[in-house]
């Protein structure tokens, strides 16, 4: 029985923390792999550039940088004055330019090349932030944001460009074709999908739609795919589901002005402390309740990701940088490979087998930081339950909670292992 709580069961109060934690850690995680490898990786491609040397001195910025004092800062300037800006979120021509001609320099550092290949991708990027950022200005995107059905056709072609490059490429004509219908199969079932979540309701209707967008593409690579429809397949479904998942944002989206209407106008979108807002609680619809959630989510999980990231990003560079010296690389660029071709099937999948030894690691680490994480954000988790043990010297609380964490150390050697067979061929032979 646990005295800080007036004699209720612990594994019922550690049930509860655990399901908040859980929601913040992976998001984080996910997130931060996402964001920490991609940067990582470019980095590499791009070694000894200014690009490069920016990166790495913000990334030793960032992972010393304290968790409470990001945290503090992320609440004045992520939330309180960013809220205020979305009252009337009009950029101004100055900013405008400013914005767009940072954007277009460090899209010119990623990409590379000579001197002709750099300016036209500086004045290509540039524009198109600047267009981008006109339209959001006269459409008041911000405010009242929204995809629609020729947003759904657009985020999922891009979706299927990217992976499309990270595939089979964009050689491959039946693959290109396959993979680039699923952006006009999305399209299409944005008006059937309206009256799936209208009927199914809960996360059974997200799941439902993600799952018809997979098998949609799964489908069609296996009957058209040809030779390569185990890898067309693959593409296609991962296209499907992702387009999936930007029709499920396109519905939460449309319960935008209701959800405003019910949260406080003071606190703006963005919140600064709980995991949920009362009135959005007792209301009965799960969109709401889905919005209401990641505007929670917003601070607090970009928080634990700021260190996580600047971690793996180091991680990440070094490990494709060793692998791009190795025999077989050399071998695979004298065989005359494309440059794709080299860092996508054979550097890039070599090159995460280390990082999945930090996943383990860093599952623990987050942990740790979101007991601050949680405190300053007044969430209601683990590290909430932990001080509260603590500072009512509750021990059964104390060991609930070393338990659960070294639940979720084991549960991430086991992910790590997971990844490893995937990764390494070898293990999956043997």
């Amino acid at each position: 029985m646990s005295i800080a709580k007036g004699e209720q069961q612990v594994i019922d109060l550690l049930g509860t923390a655990m399901g908040s934690t859980l929601q913040l850690i992976t998001l984080a995680t996910i997130l931060s792999i996402l964001v920490g490898v991609t940067i990582g990786m470019t980095t590499a491609l791009r070694q000894y550039s200014g690009y490069d040397y920016s990166v790495t001195f913000f990334a030793f910025v960032f992972y010393s940088l304290p968790i409470f004092w990001v945290a503090v800062l992320l609440k004045e300037f992520g939330a309180i004055r960013f809220n205020r800006f979305l009252g009337d979120p009009v950029l101004s021509p100055t900013t405008l330019i400013v914005i767009a001609l940072v954007l277009g320099a460090i899209v010119t550092g990623i990409v590379g090349g000579g001197l002709a290949t750099r300016i036209r991708t500086f004045l290509l990027s540039a524009a198109f932030t600047g267009g981008l950022l006109t339209f959001l200005n006269i459409t008041q995107w911000l405010k009242y944001p929204s995809i629609g059905l020729v947003g759904v056709f657009l985020l999922t072609a891009m979706v299927a460009g990217v992976v499309l490059l990270l595939s089979t490429g964009f050689g491959q004509r039946r693959a290109v074709l396959i993979v680039g219908s699923m952006a006009l199969i999305a399209a299409a079932m944005w008006m059937p999908f309206q009256y799936l979540f209208f009927y199914v309701q809960g996360f059974s209707g997200i799941l439902l739609a993600i799952l018809i967008m997979a098998a949609i593409g799964v489908g069609l690579g296996l009957v058209f795919g040809g030779d390569s429809k185990r890898e067309i397949a693959r593409a296609a479904g991962i296209t499907g589901a992702l387009g999936g998942l930007v029709l499920v944002i396109d519905e939460a989206l449309q319960y935008w002005s209701t959800y405003l209407s019910l949260i406080p106008q003071k606190s703006g979108f963005i919140s600064t402390i709980g995991a949920i807002t009362p009135t959005i609680k007792r209301e009965d619809n799960m969109w709401l309740t889905l919005l209401d959630g990641y505007a929670h989510l917003i601070l607090p999980t970009a928080a634990l990701m700021i260190v996580s990231v600047a971690g793996y990003t180091r991680y990440a560079r070094a490990s494709l940088l060793e692998v791009l010296n190795q025999d077989y690389i050399r071998t695979a660029r004298a065989k005359g490979l494309t440059e794709r071709v080299v860092i996508v099937r054979h550097a890039f999948r070599n090159a995460m087998i280390p990082i999945a030894t930090i996943i383990a690691f860093d599952i623990s680490g987050l942990i740790g930081g979101a007991i601050i994480t949680e405190r300053v954000f007044a969430w209601e988790g683990m590290g909430a339950l932990f001080n509260a043990g603590l500072h009512a010297v509750d021990v059964n609380l104390v060991m609930g909670f070393f338990l659960v964490t070294g639940l979720f150390a084991v549960v991430g050697n086991l992910i790590a292992d997971l990844l490893y067979s995937a990764l390494d061929p070898r293990i999956r032979v043997s």
